[in-house]
């Protein structure tokens, strides 16, 4: 088993083949290179986060390519991401934003505008445009946030926080280190083999774990991750659509 995180491990696929398509969603493609460097911490990256194990980064972002290099921004800072639904009821998600212990909110102005306002968190604010990847950084009070910190990651650091459903009383979040989800990478390769070739459909909503596999499995084996619309994981036709459209050759359905 590889002894490496998400983001060495993507970091090493960007050096292999940095022209190759990463991620594409609607009529935005971006090649290993041009994603690594838009999620590269920087006082205008987006990987301006806390460092782990000590402070969590929330990504509450519709399925875009931004959310792509929001959550790989994230994991480059060394901090490790929760993904939230800004479909969930407001107090679920100021709970969930509060008890995870995050430092900052990784999103777009649009997003920024349908979250619960909860104290004490650093929004970082995202857009995206036809050249470049810009981002600000602002704290509660409105100034401008402070020089990114980084520190590498290791692989016992967690790498991600989700939550359980709380169907049987208050989510619980639960911490899942790279260690972890590298083992489960590796072990999808060696039963799967992904190629070069191959497109992995992302449909699963951020806040469900199958939606992990699904962001980083195709990312450190040189394939492309292909992202459905929001709400597109809802509407079988769009699906069967973007399936042939795409070639889409690997995905994932809930038996």
């Amino acid at each position: 088993m590889p002894d490496a995180t998400l983001a060495s491990l993507f970091a090493a696929q960007v050096a292999r083949t940095p022209q190759a398509p990463a991620v594409v969603f609607e009529d935005t493609t971006l090649t290993y290179e041009q994603l690594d460097g838009r999620a590269e911490p920087s006082p205008g990256g987006c990987g301006h986060a806390a460092p782990a194990p000590s402070g969590t980064s929330r990504s509450p972002l519709p399925r875009s390519a931004e959310l792509m290099v929001a959550l790989l921004g994230v994991l480059k800072s060394g901090a490790p991401t929760c993904p939230s639904d800004l479909d969930y009821p407001a107090d679920r998600v100021a709970f969930m934003l509060g008890d995870s212990g995050a430092r900052t909110v990784v999103t777009t102005a649009e997003a920024a505008g349908r979250l619960p306002a909860v104290p004490g968190l650093e929004l970082l604010v995202i857009e995206a445009t036809e050249e470049s990847e810009e981002a600000a950084g602002t704290d509660a009070a409105g100034g401008v946030a402070e020089e990114p910190r980084v520190q590498q990651a290791e692989p016992d650091h967690p790498a991600y926080l989700i939550y359980t459903s709380g169907s049987t009383g208050r989510p619980k979040g639960v911490a899942v280190t790279h260690r972890a989800i590298v083992n489960r990478l590796a072990w999808m390769q060696g039963e799967y083999g992904l190629t070069a070739d191959d497109r992995v459909l992302q449909k699963t909503p951020a806040s469900f774990d199958v939606s992990v596999w699904e962001f980083f499995w195709a990312l450190i084996e040189g394939a492309t991750v292909v992202l459905a619309r929001p709400e597109g994981h809802r509407d079988p036709a769009y699906l069967a659509d973007l399936m042939r459209a795409r070639r889409i050759t690997t995905l994932h359905f809930v038996p």
